[in-house]
């Protein structure tokens, strides 16, 4: 078991731990639950029941941790610049998992926090992405002589206020922790304010991932609406505002939504709209073109294709008050005009660097379709250089 390096963290680590452990059996019913549904079978069996999630087979490497499939993408290029370091990765979600597996690395999940003092193994660096704010985590590492930085820290304007109800925890958990790369300053002004140390403003390194396509698509002649990593309840306001478009524009409309478990819901609402409205409707799997009028894509790793025969991209994720947004950078590489919901707060640094969007509410989808033909494309200003974070994990 790990040894806590200072004393005087131990009471309350021992507490936590406890803590830990009867909240693990409070939740075990549901936990037993969830891990029948298609969605979880992989990762809560993994995390919270150590099945087939076995320890590193290694010591003395770089291990990441990310949460889902956004931030396992974002690696990219800081493993590319890691050739012959013993990379190993863990994740919280199935698509994050799915992600990572694409890389020269051992590739976990990470368990449920009464596991890691008995599973985690020291590692030169731990490597911590975005808000992955797990005490134990982050305790364990540092008790055993791993050095933690988090890397594209952030804490959003709407999760600042909580944090700082509780800033005597996280001075706790940030007390671990030997370098912090902020996206912002406003990022950095809220780790401060938490009692952080040693914190430098990087950017955001989604800004240094390599996008492109995979394979080319023909597109179609009339104009291309993309619906990206839509949600629950985002699809009946587009699809509204879509029927009524298509009244006086010669358009079709490709809906991709964020998570495949909800693939076959998505395609019965389009459904119900094609018969009411008299439209055409295909699903890519079964058909793999775009000649409908509204088209389904239940299939994954094919959005930056999409873009690419795009004209114009209703974003997902912000017309809601709960999810944050989704990366920009993507359909503005492409050219794509971008609208958006305004509920983006998750992705407020990214989108500073993105020109030309259009932030609307659910009713004003229509509206700015219509404008959308006069305004230019999307657009990407801004790189940033990661020379500063190599040298620091190659250390």
């Amino acid at each position: 078991m790990w040894k806590l390096q200072s004393n005087k963290a131990l009471p309350f680590s021992v507490f936590y731990f406890i803590l830990s452990v009867v909240l693990y059996i409070v939740a075990l019913p549901l936990l037993i639950l969830l891990s029948l549904k298609p969605k979880y079978k992989q990762s809560i069996p993994a995390r919270f029941f150590l099945y087939k999630n076995k320890r590193f087979s290694s010591e003395d490497g770089i291990w990441f941790h990310v949460c889902s499939l956004g931030e396992a993408r974002a690696l990219k290029p800081i493993i590319d610049c890691l050739d012959g370091e013993d990379i190993k990765i863990t994740t919280i979600t199935h698509t994050g998992q799915a992600e990572a597996k694409k890389y020269d690395a051992e590739v976990r999940y990470l368990p449920y926090e009464m596991f890691l003092p008995f599973w985690a193994k020291k590692q030169r660096v731990v490597v911590v992405l975005e808000a992955e704010f797990w005490y134990m985590l982050f305790a364990v590492a540092a008790s055993m002589g791993s050095r933690v930085i988090l890397l594209n820290a952030r804490i959003s304007e709407r999760s600042a206020q909580r944090y700082l109800q509780f800033a005597w925890f996280y001075e706790k958990l940030l007390s671990n922790v030997e370098m912090i790369y902020a996206q912002s300053e406003a990022d950095k002004n809220r780790f401060l304010a938490l009692g952080a140390r040693n914190i430098e403003v990087v950017g955001n390194i989604k800004l240094a991932a390599e996008i492109k396509k995979t394979k080319d698509f023909d597109k179609p002649h009339e104009e291309v609406i993309v619906a990206g990593s839509t949600h629950l309840g985002e699809e009946q306001s587009i699809l509204d505002s879509y029927v009524s478009y298509k009244e006086t524009n010669d358009s079709k409309l490709i809906v991709v939504p964020r998570h495949p478990e909800r693939f076959e819901s998505v395609y019965l609402l389009m459904e119900a709209y094609a018969k009411e409205y008299n439209l055409s409707l295909s699903r890519f799997s079964e058909e793999k073109n775009f000649f409908a009028d509204m088209i389904l894509v239940d299939a994954m790793g094919e959005l930056n294709n999409i873009y690419n025969i795009s004209d114009v991209v209703i974003l997902g994720g912000a017309f809601r008050e709960d999810v944050g947004g989704h990366n920009p950078l993507e359909p503005a590489f492409f050219g794509c005009k971008i609208i958006t919901g305004k509920h983006f707060f998750h992705q407020k640094e990214l989108f500073k660097y993105v020109h030309h969007v259009q932030y609307v509410d659910a009713d004003g989808i229509k509206e700015a379709l219509d404008n959308a033909k006069e305004l230019p494309p999307s657009i990407v200003e801004e790189k940033i250089d990661l020379d500063r974070v190599i040298d620091k994990l190659k250390k």
